[in-house]
């Protein structure tokens, strides 16, 4: 009787570790690089295109520096106000770009290169606009102030929209340093695809990046209004990136010479970092120019180029705490924490460095050698997955904070678009106060789900407050997401190569392929024998806290017809929990497909999740069209 409970044990262990390391294996990367993309495509300025996916937005800005005489309509707005600052938005793009670079065969066989092309143009388009003359560049849409004090959609915009100038009188070498190397990245980007424009393209950043060199200073000295929201603490990594990348793009001598001869001047050689963001890009330049190096391009610039690497491998080594003490803080979770602000930024900066670092480091067949010992490549890859794991939901609050990915995620996040109704749902205007007073402070999920968006995340102790207000934590922008195109392209083509029958299966890390063996599958019946669509409901987890058990319950709807389906509403009875996955509609017990899921094409099927204290809700179809 003692070995048969010893075997029990050994079979329950065994099941427990293989059920944890399936769980481990099954983030969906590729639904999560999707969702990115959506949140660009939220964040939009100006006159939407017919493509557009994000249905609840509407054209806005579309006077946008007219006042001034200048074009300035499109390009992006920052996080969840309406300001369209340049420099964080430069720092987008030229993540945006360099993650298509690096994986440009991943991203186009997950058939999203256009949507990633998509995602830089509308910023480059409007950089080229806002680039009127050699030396001069229009930085700013919007006063930070004013939109502070409406809460509004942007499609109702009454706050000003002034625009904001550098120029040789007033200078800004960071932001027009940073356009540069975003253009020349953007550059690169499109030149297998659309060589004339990738050529307009460098020449703009080869004028921004002179007239960045040639009359120096800060610009939010020069775009006082941006001091407030984005300070910058210098313009010397900005110049050396610009033309790290105008050398990349360009392979001209005189870019890689620059770096080299202003090596200890700006910094470069000089500054060991343990952060990479849009204030900060002296990592990005280290590991940029370690790769010119690992390649044998160093030619005479060899031994300063050894001195960037070593700059590197620092940052490097302090992620993955092998750096003798000097490490990058990770909080109890595992996150990389570095201030209470939107902390997510960095996480998702340093993970696709470091996943980049990875590859380039394996390419050169090297191993990185930190103060602590020896590391392979896998070690650096391996921190960026951790990060990318904990945003997608492996954390102490088993949530996502990558907004819409997954069954639980933040659902009051600080973003005006989102937390309104749309201009389409709600026809009235709603005034600059009125937004406070109905939409602000309702204590209710968002209307509009803001799918992949990167929220600032959790305190240093793993927890984070889902409140509208708090903004620190709540609010996602542009620059933490940024960097999450290349790190979810390079995660979803390592995780393809390890995936064993199992993957086809789940679409969240909550969602196994071993809750197969638990589910009590069963169709639901429908008085309507012609409705297209059946319903297989699920029991995926079970949980107990005081004396109530919880459940997970999973409904796959399945359209069995031959012919795609739109418009499709369901009543859902006796929910008690809280629902993932359909959209609530303003009928009482009434939801529908989310917006990036509107169709249900023959013989596909959807998900949606609830959490529930008892027996499973009533499932059933009120309306649908066939498309």
């Amino acid at each position: 009787m003692r070995s048969l409970n010893f075997g029990i044990c050994i079979f329950l262990v065994c099941l427990l570790v293989f059920k944890a390391a399936v769980a481990e294996a099954y983030f969906n990367y590729d639904d999560a690089l999707d969702k990115t993309f959506l949140f660009f495509e939220a964040q939009r300025s100006g006159k939407l295109p017919a493509t557009q996916r994000v249905e609840w937005r509407g054209d806005s800005g579309l006077k946008d520096g007219f006042v001034q005489g200048v074009n300035l309509v499109g390009g992006y707005y920052d996080a969840g106000d309406h300001v369209k600052f340049g420099l964080p938005m430069a720092f987008t793009v030229t993540m945006l770009a360099w993650g298509t670079i690096e994986y440009r065969k991943e991203i186009t066989d997950l058939n999203q290169m256009g949507h990633a092309l998509w995602a830089i143009r509308w910023g480059t388009d409007y950089f080229m606009k806002a680039h009127t003359q050699p030396n001069v560049l229009w930085g700013q849409v919007g006063d930070g102030d004013s939109d502070h004090y409406c809460w509004e959609r942007a499609e109702d915009m009454t706050t000003p929209r002034e625009a904001f100038k550098i120029d040789q009188n007033h200078p800004g070498s960071d932001l027009a340093g940073e356009t540069a190397a975003a253009l020349a990245a953007a550059a690169i980007a499109f030149k297998p695809y659309n060589s004339s424009y990738s050529n307009l393209l460098l020449v703009h950043a080869k004028q921004l990046f002179t007239f960045a060199d040639r009359f120096r200073g800060l610009y939010d000295d020069s775009i006082k209004s941006a001091h407030q929201f984005y300070t910058s603490s210098g313009y010397s990594d900005e110049l050396l990136w610009a033309a790290t990348w105008l050398y990349r793009a360009t392979n001209e001598e005189y870019y890689l010479k620059y770096v080299v001869d202003n090596a200890v001047y700006m910094g470069g050689t000089g500054w060991a970092v343990k952060e990479f963001s849009w204030d900060n890009k002296y990592a990005g330049v280290q590991i940029l120019l370690s790769k010119v190096l690992m390649e044998g391009k160093g030619g005479a610039y060899t031994s300063t180029l050894k001195k960037y690497q070593a700059k590197a491998d620092y940052f490097a080594c302090a992620c993955v705490q092998k750096n003798a003490g000097y490490n990058v803080h990770l909080t109890p979770g595992g996150l990389m924490y570095v201030r209470e602000w939107n902390n997510m930024q960095y996480a998702s900066a340093a993970a696709f460095l470091t996943a980049v670092y990875s590859d380039y480091l394996s390419a050169a067949n090297a191993k990185l050698t930190c103060p602590d010992g020896q590391i392979q490549p896998l070690e650096l890859f391996n921190f960026a997955k951790s990060q990318a794991d904990y945003i997608l939901g492996k954390n102490p609050q088993s949530i996502s904070y990558l907004v819409g990915f997954g069954p639980k995620y933040p659902v009051h996040i600080h973003h005006r678009g989102a937390s309104i109704p749309s201009v389409y749902t709600v026809h009235s205007a709603v005034g600059c106060v009125q937004g406070f007073e109905s939409w602000y402070y309702r204590p209710q999920p968002n209307p509009n789900v803001l799918y992949g968006a990167l929220v600032g995340g959790p305190d240093q102790n793993d927890n984070l407050s889902d409140d509208r207000s708090n903004y620190e934590e709540t609010e996602p922008t542009l620059s933490g997401s940024a960097p999450l195109l290349g790190l979810f392209s390079k995660l979803h083509a390592s995780s393809s190569k390890t995936k064993g029958p199992y993957h086809k299966e789940s679409s969240s890390p909550y969602q196994t392929s071993l809750n197969s063996y638990e589910e009590t599958a069963a169709p639901n019946t429908n008085s309507d024998a012609e409705v297209p669509v059946e319903f297989l409901h699920s029991i995926t987890a079970t949980w107990t806290v005081g004396e109530t058990t919880y459940y997970r319950h999973r409904v796959i709807i399945k359209n069995k017809s031959q012919k795609p389906v739109t418009n499709l509403k369901f009543s859902i009875e006796n929910l008690s929990g809280s629902l993932w996955g359909l959209s609530p509609t303003q009928e009482k017990n009434t939801y529908e497909l989310p917006q990036w899921q509107k169709v249900l094409k023959a013989g596909s099927e959807c998900k949606f999740v609830y959490v529930q204290g008892g027996p499973q809700a009533k499932v059933s179809v009120l309306g649908y069209k066939y498309n």
